[in-house]
């Protein structure tokens, strides 16, 4: 004896957008998506930060960068100088300082200046030589030996004040050259500490700008990729939309739409499997979000 089965089913356009959801998707996800359209991306180096990067290389004493022309990296360095921005004036400060360092601040007109000051110095001695010969002709001593010792005593110490007045000079100018080679050192060493202070605020702003700019490249990059993954997923949203209608259609039926017996034995469709089961239409809908 045959045994008779009741099973249920639902409306026939039901049924019927069932079937039709069940062909989209399988169409759907028989297509590939391809993923490299907005797979993540970063955006390459700009000018602005290869120009920082350069300053800060030369700062250093380095040679010249090379830049990859798609990414915009650092891929190799020339020969550089191996001499730091700061170190020419170290170099200077150094120059001016030493024994001899105060000669090439030695005044070109000293030796001028030294020379008439000794011919006005002889001038007014020759002067006082000749008052004393003529107060010795006065005092009626001329030609005496009272005359001839204080012109012997004048001499010697004219000879005297002379070198002394030179040796004065020279003094002078010697110091006021080392008191230039000191002030020169000390602004070599200043210039020295200024230097890396100006560049690194130069390389500081270059990199700011060049990070900027970065933020922004990155953002477009961002945007594009994420509008390439939100058209190629769209089949699926709408797909995703379609089952959820259904499957709310199924869910507010309390009651099959019709009731079928039969003496035959007969095994539920698989469409109505899925329709019944407790995935339902809408759980099918969201694996192809």
């Amino acid at each position: 004896m045959a045994e008779t089965t009741t099973y249920n089913r639902p409306a026939p356009y039901l049924e019927e957008a069932g079937k039709k959801y069940v062909d989209l998707a399988a169409q759907l996800t028989a297509q590939p998506i391809d993923t490299s359209k907005f797979a993540p991306t970063i955006a390459g180096q700009n000018v602005l930060t290869q120009a920082a990067q350069q300053q800060a290389a030369t700062q250093a004493g380095l040679g010249a960068l090379t830049f990859d022309p798609t990414t915009g990296a650092v891929t190799g360095m020339g020969a550089g100088t191996g001499v730091a921005g700061y170190q020419p004036f170290l170099q200077q400060a150094a120059a001016y300082s030493g024994p001899q360092a105060y000669q090439q601040f030695m005044s070109p007109y000293q030796q001028e200046v030294i020379q008439t000051s000794l011919n006005e110095f002889d001038r007014q001695r020759a002067i006082a030589q000749q008052q004393i010969g003529q107060q010795a002709i006065q005092a009626g001593a001329f030609g005496g030996g009272r005359e001839g010792v204080q012109q012997a005593e004048f001499g010697a110490q004219s000879l005297q004040d002379r070198a002394l007045l030179e040796a004065q000079l020279r003094q002078q100018g010697f110091q006021q050259a080392q008191q230039a080679a000191a002030l020169a050192q000390q602004q070599q060493v200043g210039l020295a500490s200024l230097q890396p202070s100006l560049a690194q605020s130069q390389i500081q702003q270059l990199g700011a700008a060049g990070t900027g700019n970065l933020a922004y490249q990155q953002a477009v990059l961002d945007a594009a990729a994420q509008g390439q993954q939100m058209s190629a997923y769209e089949p699926y949203n709408r797909l995703q939309f379609l089952g959820s209608a259904i499957g709310g259609q199924l869910a507010g039926q309390p009651q099959p739409f019709m009731s079928t017996s039969q003496t035959t034995q007969q095994q539920a469709s698989p469409l109505s499997q899925a329709l019944s089961s407790a995935v339902g239409i809408y759980g099918l809908g969201s694996l192809f979000k």
